[in-house]
């Protein structure tokens, strides 16, 4: 009776609990929060001084007394402490002041991760908040995964990229590898040290992908100005760094997450080939706006390759259907532990 009432008076809510960005949807309201997952905390305390978008722009500009950290790496916690004070954050801002009662939460981590790192997900919305157990659920994005036929899906995150096979709402087959967002900055950033002596920041590497990155080429190159510290002088630097260098400073990863894809298309039955040649594949996730990624995949698979609607909010949606509908939340996720036995 009183789980009931304690359902009544809380809103459910879904997360996608991301390395780069956390969105969280509440039932029956949608996506109601989307901030980057970022903390700024005391030093050598985990006293939260900001969290989300203000924790952001703290990044690389904080005193000594200030560090701004990202409590996921590579899809999976690193702080546990941190990470549950950012679920704890937004929870609290979503519900209000007003929240009376402990949220059923939803959350979606990435398939490939072990039973420990899954355990520290769970404990951390549940001192956070959260009343039931959260469930990872491979989700579609608008795709009729309950119907007995192939349909695959390449979400590229901040910290992994999943590809999964799925058909009747569980996985056929599916591989995570821990290349994603992250790592396309991280080759921005030891690029320009290589080819110009330059160190520039993750934020501005992040930039640089988002104004002129790409993974096939484009009709018209274009260039960027790049500012940062040159490691001979020492001193502030500027310079133009061009659309063709980005897309071979981002060749290794890229190759990486394409190499992924092959596999999963090796492991794939005859039957949903078939069903994937009239389907294709879907791209989701912040990844999917790299320019050219559609057409580079749809070259080097020979299929048709369709980037989501919203790919920034496709697992967050996820999340929200299996709340909306719970018998089907129940189904993938049935699905889901036969799939890993």
């Amino acid at each position: 009776m009183f789980e009931g009432l304690f359902g009544w008076l809380s809103s459910d809510i879904g997360i996608d609990l991301g390395t780069a960005n956390t969105l969280v949807y509440v039932k029956d309201q949608g996506i109601v929060l989307r901030e980057p997952s970022v903390v700024a905390v005391q030093a050598g305390t985990n006293k939260v001084l900001a969290v989300g978008d203000e924790a952001k722009r703290m990044l690389g500009r904080t005193p000594a007394n200030i560090v701004a950290v990202r409590p996921l790496k590579d899809g999976v916690i690193a702080d546990f402490e941190v990470t549950e004070a950012m679920l704890r954050h937004f929870i609290t801002k979503v519900h209000g002041r007003r929240m009376r009662a402990r949220p059923r939460v939803v959350i979606a981590v990435p398939s490939g991760i072990t039973e420990v790192e899954k355990r520290a997900v769970r404990e951390s919305a549940t001192h956070a908040g959260a009343r039931e157990e959260p469930m990872a659920a491979a989700i579609g994005v608008g795709l009729p995964v309950q119907d007995p036929a192939g349909n695959m899906i390449i979400d590229i995150g901040g910290g992994t990229t999943e590809v999964a096979l799925i058909s009747l709402s569980g996985i056929v087959f599916s591989r995570s590898v821990r290349v994603a967002g992250d790592e396309l900055d991280e080759a921005i950033v030891q690029y320009m040290k290589r080819a110009y002596n330059l160190m520039v920041g993750e934020r501005t590497a992040e930039e640089i992908k988002i104004k002129i990155g790409s993974a096939y080429p484009t009709d018209k190159e274009t260039s960027v100005e790049v500012k940062g510290r040159d490691l001979v002088a020492g001193l502030p630097k500027t310079l133009q760094i061009t659309s063709q260098e980005v897309r071979e400073a981002l060749l290794e990863p890229i190759s990486t997450i394409v190499d992924s894809v092959r596999i999963t298309l090796e492991r794939c039955p005859p039957e949903l080939s078939a069903d994937l040649v009239d389907r294709g594949l879907v791209l989701a996730g912040g990844g999917a706006l790299l320019r050219g990624f559609d057409k580079l995949l749809s070259e080097e698979t020979g299929l048709p390759v369709h980037v989501a609607e919203d790919p920034l909010s496709a697992v967050a949606e996820g999340t929200g259907k299996c709340l909306n509908e719970l018998k089907f939340l129940r189904q993938v996720a049935s699905a889901d532990r036969q799939w890993r036995q």
